[in-house]
Formats: C-alpha cells, sequence, structure tokens
C-alpha cells in the first residue's frame, strides 16, 4: 500500500526527509523508529569544509522560516568518515545530497560516494544561500544538462536533480535534468525571501536574504511539482511545507512519487514515522494506495483539443 518507486530505488513508503533539515538521520535517533522512514536525504555535503555564514541565520516567520545556513558542513572525508557510517544503522535508504561550486567537484562528490556504497544522490543545483552567482546550475538548462550529465557518467546509483523555485519557468530547466539522464527531480528548494528589522532598519539576517520555508510555501511548491510531472517522464519527489499525511497525499496527487518533509520536523523531530501511520490509516479508509495516487491528477486531467498546424504537447 505505501511502496513506491522513484526509477530503480524502492522505498517502503513516500516519506523523506529534506536535506539541511535533519542533519544526517542522526540526529533525530532518538525521538523515533527511523527505520520505519522511506529514506533519509542528508543535508548537503561539500568537497571542502564550509564555515557558512554568520548568524543570525534563521528567522521565523509566519507559517514558516528563513534560513541562510550557507550549507555550513566539515567536507566530504569527514562524511564519510564520521557521518555515513551512522547513517547506515538507522535502517532507511540513504539519498546523499551534495553541492559543488564547480562541474568536477560534483563529479568528484559523486565519485566519492557511489564507491563509498549509497542508495541514491541528490544534486543540490539551487541552494540560495551561498554567495551570489551561485545560482548558475539551477537556472540555467545548458549548466543543468551537463551537470547532471557529468555526474551520472560516474553515478552507478539513481540520480536527482533538486531544482530552484526561484525562475521564471521551472520547466526548462526540468527538461534539461531529465535530458542529461536524471532518475529524477526533487523539486522545490526554498524561496528567496527577507527579513526586516524596522528598528535597527536593515536585514535581520546577516547576509541579508534568506532561504524561505514552510507551510507559506506549498502552494507554491505543489504547483511547480504539478508543473514539472506535465512536462517531465521521470518520478518526481516533491518538497515544500509538507507535515501531515494529507499534505503528502496532495503532492503524489500533483505528480510526485514521494515526498521530502523539512521544516516541519523543527516543530516536531517524529514527525516523520507519524505521517507513515497517518498515510496508512488514510489509504486503508479510501482503499487506495500511493502507486495509485501519484500522478492521479494527470490522469484525471481531460485531454485538450487537438491543435491546428502543429502537434499538440499532451500532458506526459
Amino acid at each position: 500500500m505505501l511502496e513506491t518507486k522513484l526509477g530503480s530505488l524502492r522505498l517502503a513508503n513516500p516519506v523523506l526527509s529534506a536535506s539541511g533539515t535533519y542533519g544526517s538521520g542522526w540526529e533525530g535517533r532518538t525521538f523515533s523508529d527511523l527505520s520505519r522512514v522511506g529514506g533519509l536525504v542528508s543535508k548537503t555535503v561539500t568537497l571542502r569544509p564550509r564555515h557558512g555564514n554568520p548568524p543570525p541565520r534563521i528567522w521565523e516567520t509566519a507559517s514558516g522560516m528563513l534560513n541562510s545556513i550557507g550549507l555550513e558542513n566539515k567536507g566530504v572525508e569527514w562524511f564519510l568518515a564520521d557521518t555515513l557510517p551512522k547513517m547506515r544503522t538507522l535502517g532507511p535508504k540513504l539519498i546523499i545530497n551534495i553541492g559543488g561550486e564547480t562541474l568536477a567537484e560534483f563529479v568528484q562528490l559523486a565519485e566519492l560516494f557511489c564507491s563509498a556504497g549509497i542508495d541514491a544522490l541528490e544534486v543540490n543545483l539551487s541552494c540560495p544561500n551561498v554567495q551570489e552567482g551561485k545560482l548558475l546550475f539551477s537556472t540555467d538548462p545548458r549548466m543543468t544538462e551537463r551537470t547532471v550529465a557529468a555526474v551520472k557518467r560516474v553515478a552507478n546509483v539513481p540520480v536527482f536533480a533538486k531544482l530552484s523555485p526561484n525562475v521564471t519557468d521551472i520547466t526548462p530547466i526540468a527538461r534539461a535534468a531529465e535530458q542529461g539522464g536524471a532518475d529524477g527531480i526533487t523539486a522545490i528548494n526554498t524561496l528567496i525571501g527577507m527579513a526586516v528589522d524596522w528598528r535597527k532598519q536593515k536585514p535581520v539576517l546577516s547576509r541579508g536574504i534568506g532561504g524561505l520555508s514552510g507551510p507559506a510555501i506549498k502552494p507554491v511548491a505543489l504547483r511547480m511539482v504539478h508543473e514539472v510531472a506535465k512536462c517531465v517522464r521521470i518520478p518526481i519527489i516533491g518538497v515544500g511545507g509538507a507535515r501531515t499525511a494529507e499534505d503528502v497525499l496532495e503532492f503524489l496527487c500533483a505528480g510526485a512519487s514521494a515526498v521530502e518533509i523539512g521544516t516541519a520536523s523543527f516543530v516536531d523531530p517524529a514527525v516523520f514515522v507519524g505521517i507513515v501511520d497517518d498515510l496508512e490509516r488514510l489509504l486503508t479508509e479510501v482503499g487506495s494506495s500511493v502507486g495509485a495516487m501519484s500522478r492521479s491528477m494527470l490522469r484525471n486531467l481531460p485531454q485538450p483539443p487537438p491543435m491546428h498546424g502543429r502537434q499538440a504537447e499532451l500532458p506526459r
């Protein structure tokens, strides 16, 4: 009932942690049985250690939060030696999120992790909390395709491209990732936002801007997942504001095959297992399954009339 497939990757259920919100999962092991979660997605790992942005770098907003962490991490060598062995003891499928400043860095990270034995890679093309000008990978379809293709050439596990919502149209980027050989799309990363301290007359976050996450962005995430689902044939991992089983089912109907839970885990570190329990109950009540729900809106959309003069582009 709850099993889902992301290409060749089989998950016991469609509930995953979101990168950057739950560490490696090891930090949350005392709150619930994480072996019952479909998968754990690591915080972004970079080739070299990163100190991240100076504080303040987290700020609560109405129905969400802003973060400007800046990909703080201890680098790939530390992760492989210390963190990955701990993640393996937790039980779920392991998806490692990688971030590079150059195409060569993405390739090197992919090689290191694929030789270490993981279940999948999530390629972070879209973090808004690094220095200016570093969104190129997720805003230029050609760079998206080149980066995904380069990672795929060295990868022996499924590769998911994590896309930015901070673009005029996400569909050309999604198609470029598919053309580059991506096994799936993760949509979406955070929206760029700002908080202002009017008394001090300056931004609250040290870097000025940050990534907005939480329930406030769910309608945007649902819309973008649905747009991507209509233009690619590969699976989609939905992310953005989901905090309940019903949220997960909404993402599945919109076109996702699995859903990452992020900001909600700050409120309740045991939220994942509760969502899995609720999913099973809700699907039993309606006599359905995760597979039947996934992309159901696409199947139920009426076919548009034929277009004269050129081939109509139908939802796929």
